[in-house]
């Protein structure tokens, strides 16, 4: 019943089955350009994936910090209250100060390292080992890396700038390329540091709009008559990063089309010899009633299974 209903499928079927090594290996060149085109084109998400996984959160979050043209080299406390005023609700201001000073682990040779204060570690970072002291007001937090390289843990003591400080508490890092991980971070209370300004104020938001919502609101309270300040919105390089690998992904998947488009030519060239080769039968087939365009239906079938037969390979 199939053979009348569908002559061009059974005779196709026929045709492939009595040249299996040339259809073989027709369907195999599909099969290697379907698997290039899947392959490279999860190699480029995978990449793109790790990279955000790497870059983590900071898509919510916006850095201000002074701008030297204008004669700013600190935030002052007003400008603190006034980020913290216009940001979305729910959004972190943590304003950062830091310094060079000496810093010498377990009664080694001082080394110049940078050091920061905030004022609220506890709201900003999470522990790994100890308890974050809120308020912050004594002894010394050190970031994942830090107590790593050093083998610090609560209860140990660095000296910092001549003074002796004991850990406190290890901060857990947040594993991103963000002005806000701790890993290799020393913080002290802010009440150590003579300078009354501020260096930055990290603002983090609980999402990308809300982060960008706050840095317009604070660009206009801030810099209403002259650009005091600088706002960092980090989520503008997770979109360059996003758009580098889209462009990469089109590479790749360009570079695999060529592949699955040099498959169709060895079908197109299967097919052409088994048309030259077949002259005699094509001339009986001619002679009991078939028309041209019923021979070309034959042809045509033989190419689609062979299409469709190592395109579902590939894919699978």
């Amino acid at each position: 019943m199939s053979n009348r209903r569908f002559p061009a499928v059974s005779l196709a079927t026929r045709n492939l089955s009595r040249q299996r090594l040339r259809a073989a290996l027709a369907a195999l060149g599909i099969v290697i350009g379907v698997v290039a085109i899947a392959t490279l084109g999860i190699f480029g998400n995978v990449l793109q994936l790790s990279a955000t996984n790497e870059l983590g959160g900071i898509g919510d979050q916006v850095i201000v910090s002074p701008n030297p043209e204008a004669d700013v080299y600190n935030l002052t406390e007003r400008d603190v209250r006034e980020i913290r005023r216009v940001s979305e609700p729910g959004t972190t201001v943590s304003p950062v100060k830091q310094r060079r000073e000496p810093v010498a682990y377990d009664r080694g040779e001082n080394r110049t390292e940078f050091v920061y204060g905030v004022a609220q570690p506890a709201q900003v970072y999470n522990a790994t080992e100890g308890r974050i002291p809120d308020p912050f007001q004594s002894g010394v937090l050190v970031g994942e890396s830090v107590a790593e390289d050093e083998g610090l843990q609560p209860g140990n003591t660095i000296t910092v700038n001549g003074s002796s400080m004991r850990v406190r508490a290890v901060l857990e890092s947040t594993g991103s390329f963000s002005q806000l991980n701790p890993g290799g971070r020393i913080y002290i209370p802010v009440t150590a540091f003579e300078q009354r300004g501020y260096q930055q104020v990290y603002v983090t938001a609980e999402s990308g709009t809300e982060a960008n919502e706050s840095a317009m609101a604070i660009r206009a309270a801030l810099n209403d008559r002259e650009q005091r300040v600088n706002v960092q919105e980090l989520g503008s390089l997770v979109d360059q990063v996003n758009e580098t690998f889209q462009v990469i992904n089109t590479v790749l998947v360009g570079i695999a089309a060529i592949s699955l488009f040099v498959a169709g030519i060895s079908i197109l060239n299967v097919m052409l010899m088994s048309t030259v080769e077949r002259r005699e039968e094509i001339g009986v087939l001619r002679a009991v009633g078939y028309q041209k365009r019923d021979v070309l239906k034959v042809m045509l079938m033989e190419a689609t299974l062979l299409g469709v037969f190592g395109g579902l390979v590939g894919v699978g």
